[in-house]
């Protein structure tokens, strides 16, 4: 009755007040067909009509705001819906509102384009706070009289002084959390910068290339929208001038940039995907050259299959990766604006798949559905990225004076971070509290600016037997942003009750699968206590069989709705009553763990399991009980003409058929396939084993297995390496009796430095991404580094030193490194001469040098595995000596 009244009282607001009330939404169309759908999302409200609905009770909304939020509520993914009130989204839109009216720029902007990237408060998948409003007040003043370019540069030196790059896992933090560590990935750098964008009125969006073809790994950016017409910046990296970023160049060989756009979407950019919530648009004829790829799919006989399902994609990370996907029309055709580099051409119906190469020459294929899964085959493919473009230079008198403007934010941020507590203090508080003081300082250093959280979580828990164990189950971003009463409501709130003897012996056990509140990579929030209260069984009474049986009966799944892909919180699942199949599974592991039953996301498949019996079951929500899957082991050995160490999604990955498609299994970074033979089981099925070597140019070789496991079977899978061309060229000379200055103010030559081997020169830019990147490449390969013993060498051009940079952060370099400092860049200087290169600060800039100064490889840029390609050299100059 009360969201009859509200439909009654909105409808007269629109008819009796519009004359004397501007409109949110001008067009009456497009304004018809958001309240359609505004409508279908309110009725998914009913178990939260109180928190979500009552905001439109206020009789002081304007038709704008009601407008407004109408069209928020209208689109907004499940997590939204789930998890926020109303009042959070009114502060969102009055703030944007503010925003628009304040600044001269806020009238020059288009409805629809302030309503899709300025409105609208998600960037991607990140956790919601209110850094808008935050944002909105630190900025106003420092920008104020700026004209909206000077205004777009000014934000994105703002947010340097907050933010600077680190590698991290794959959750997005909050706005508020990522300022209060310092640091976040790129993903995170770019929601952070276009949220202080949009808080300021200057439309932004997040753009992503979901992989390289050139080299491994993805990057996200932004794009602002100034004077009627989007730029581009490195998120979180300021340059003088818009559209200059180190990513330049490889956006060039991109073949795909793309961007989320919230709500129905009328723009120019040609879309990826479209539905009746969001549109994924096509954004790289923006940076690269492009080609339209168009694909017929077909049967055996000739005929074009209908709906079929094609995914285009790319090698990265040892799997085909899917860069973009569509169905085909009624002809069989489907079609992709994209780069001119090779792609594979996946499509799947029912029972039946096919793939073909398509490459950069060719604009028409013809994809025949020929395989069956069990058919058993192998393979081998060469695919090529788009070659390297030359980018155009930046004035040096303004790299200069940015250079000037990084050093001072480095400062401020360091200022900053230096107020975190420090070993002395932590080493006091564990002897005051009577804790061990590693485990105290490794922890409160991990926490970083969220440390007085995790120190007053640990004194307030320092008797509890389990504090440590608590601590070791969470990720390191856990610690950085989550506050200490959330913390306290699993730790307390679990050790309530005695844990049933047959797990309490296990202090890691108990940890990691009954008292944490880390299960997959969602936010962690207090649902422990929420869910006792809510439901108040007996733990004893509580069975998994009984949680599957109410999750089917009372949790409504609706994939679709929640496509940013942020899962709702277990409270979110239980008070909405609608989920996706992820939060479901989420929500699952947590009330096992709310009445202590041991329950997990099985790490490789992200299935939800609990422990009975001395076994992990899985819930299968799809089948009428439980039960056990019957597996099978898979061995593998490195083969021993490889000539490193392959290493699971670097060099190698194997993959499951699921639903017309092979999906790679999560063995990243597992201590079972460190080193060799390595043995994991798995489920029965139909498998792809995959293995590829990039060679320099960024093109991949690569060896395609296909395979079937049974019950119970062992497998050997032999991890061979494809060979790349075989043939060293010297491609320029460098002087080996080269003086230079080490990091600690002492000189040598870089014949010494060489350990009379080959040495590796790097030359970094500390501040930036790609140069990080690298120095994250070096420690997977450690041990081959250190067996040989040749040289490392990196270098910083004295103008690109940073206060702000700590070498120490960065774990596990080959143990003979050293550091040294390029004065006037005198050697970066020569070395550009003799590769005849035109070095435009393309950082880092990567050579291997034969004892004797040959250059045998060099990369120049944001790549990754730049490590593993020395390595390969290193080992065929030793073969051919």
């Amino acid at each position: 009755m009360k969201t009859l009244v509200r439909i009654f009282l909105f409808f007269i607001l629109l008819t009796g007040c519009t004359q004397r009330e501007k409109h949110f939404l001008n067009d009456k169309t497009y304004r018809d067909q958001v309240h359609e759908q505004f409508l279908h999302r309110q009725s998914l409200l009913t178990n939260r009509e109180a928190a979500m609905l009552s905001v439109f009770d206020d009789n002081t909304l304007t038709v704008e705001q009601q407008e407004a939020l109408e069209f928020l509520y209208a689109y907004m993914p499940l997590c939204d819906l789930a998890d926020y009130d109303g009042k959070f989204f009114l502060d969102q839109v009055n703030a944007a509102l503010k925003a628009r009216d304040y600044f001269s720029w806020g009238k020059t902007i288009p409805e629809d384009i302030f309503r899709h990237f300025v409105l609208v408060y998600r960037v991607n998948n990140e956790n919601l706070d209110t850094a808008r409003m935050v944002f909105f007040d630190e900025l106003k003043d420092r920008i104020s009289g700026m004209s909206m370019e000077e205004a777009v540069l000014e934000v994105n030196h703002w947010c340097h002084e907050k933010v600077t790059y680190r590698g991290t896992d794959g959750r997005t933090s909050a706005p508020l959390a990522l300022v209060r560590t310092g640091w976040g990935r790129c993903g995170e750098e770019s929601t952070f910068t276009a949220t202080a964008l949009r808080a300021v009125g200057i439309p932004a969006r997040q753009c992503y290339t979901p992989r390289w073809a050139h080299t491994d790994d993805n990057h996200a950016w932004v794009e602002a929208w100034v004077d009627g017409k989007w730029h581009y910046i490195g998120a979180c990296e300021p340059e003088p001038e818009l559209d200059v970023a180190w990513f330049t160049a490889p956006a060039k060989r991109a073949m795909m940039v793309h961007t989320n756009v919230f709500g129905l979407y009328r723009g120019p950019e040609e879309k990826n995907l479209e539905t009746n919530l969001y549109s994924k648009i096509n954004l790289l004829a923006n940076y690269a050259p492009t080609r339209q790829l168009k694909v017929n799919v077909r049967d055996t006989a000739g005929r074009p299959v209908v709906g079929a399902d094609v995914r285009f994609k790319l090698y990265n990370y040892a799997q085909i990766y899917p860069i973009a996907e569509s169905k085909t029309d009624s002809l069989g055709n489907t079609s992709l604006l994209t780069g001119l580099g090779d792609l594979v051409v996946w499509a799947n119906k029912g029972a039946y798949y096919g793939y073909l190469k398509a490459p950069s020459g060719q604009n028409e294929i013809v994809v025949e559905l020929k395989y069956q899964p069990g058919e058993t085959y192998d393979e081998k493919m060469e695919l090529v990225p788009p070659v390297e473009q030359k980018i155009k230079p930046v004035d040096e008198s303004k790299i200069v004076e940015n250079a000037g403007r990084f050093a001072y934010e480095d400062s401020v941020r360091n200022a900053y971070m230096a107020t975190f507590i420090n070993q002395e203090q932590a080493n006091v508080l564990a002897k005051e509290n009577g804790l061990d003081q590693e485990l105290v300082w490794k922890y409160l250093h991990s926490s970083q600016g969220n440390w007085k959280e995790i120190s007053n979580f640990m004194k307030t828990n320092r008797t509890n037997p389990y504090l440590f164990e608590f601590l070791a189950s969470l990720s390191e971003k856990d610690l950085r942003d989550t506050p200490e009463a959330y913390l306290n409501d699993h730790l307390n709130e679990g050790t309530v009750t005695e844990i049933t003897s047959q797990y309490s012996k296990d202090k890691n056990f108990v940890s990691k699968y009954i008292l944490s509140p880390r299960i997959g990579i969602e936010l962690i929030k207090p649902w422990r206590s929420f869910l006792n209260a809510k439901f108040q069984f007996s733990k004893k009474e509580v069975t998994p069989a009984g949680i599957i049986d109410w999750m089917k009966k009372n949790i409504r799944i609706m994939d679709a709705e929640n496509y940013y892909n942020c899962a709702i919180t277990p409270i979110g699942v239980a008070e909405l009553r609608i989920s996706d199949s992820r939060s479901r599974d989420i929500a699952f592991v947590a009330a096992c763990r709310t009445y202590n039953i041991p329950a997990r996301l099985e790490p490789s498949t992200s299935k939800p399991q609990y422990f009975e019996k001395n076994r992990w079951v899985d819930a299968l929500f799809e089948a009428p009980s439980p039960e056990v899957v019957v597996q099978a082991q898979v061995t593998f050995v490195n083969s021993p003409a490889n000539t490193i160490k392959p290493q699971y999604e670097i060099q190698y990955t194997i993959a499951k058929f699921a639903d017309g498609d092979f999906v790679p299994l999560d063995y990243y970074g597992d201590p079972a396939l460190k080193t060799y033979p390595a043995t994991i089981s798995v489920d029965t099925g139909y498998y792809r084993l995959m293995t590829g070597s990039r060679a320099n140019d960024g093109s991949v070789t690569t060896f395609t297995d296909y395979f079937v496991l049974k019950a119970n079977e062992k497998k050997v899978l032999d991890i061979e390496m494809p060979e790349v061309d075989g043939k060293l060229k010297v491609m320029g000379i460098v002087d080996m009796n080269t003086i230079v200055q080490l990091k600690d103010g002492n000189k040598n030559t870089l014949k010494d430095l060489s350990n009379g081997k080959g040495l590796v020169l790097c030359f970094i830019d500390p501040d930036k991404e790609p140069s990080k990147h690298i120095l994250q490449d070096f420690p997977a390969l450690q041990q081959e580094f250190d067996a040989w013993n040749g040289g490392i060498v990196f270098m910083t051009p004295d103008d690109k030193l940073s206060v702000a940079f700590d070498a120490s952060a960065f774990k596990g370099l080959p143990k003979q490194t050293v550091w040294t400092v390029d004065s006037g860049r005198t050697l970066l200087k020569s070395v550009s001469n003799t590769l005849q290169l035109n070095f435009q600060d393309n950082f880092p800039l990567t050579l291997y040098l034969s004892k004797n100064g040959g250059v045998l490889f060099f990369s120049e840029g944001y790549r990754i595995g730049t490590g593993e390609n020395i390595i390969k050299t290193v080992r065929l100059e030793e073969a051919l000596e």
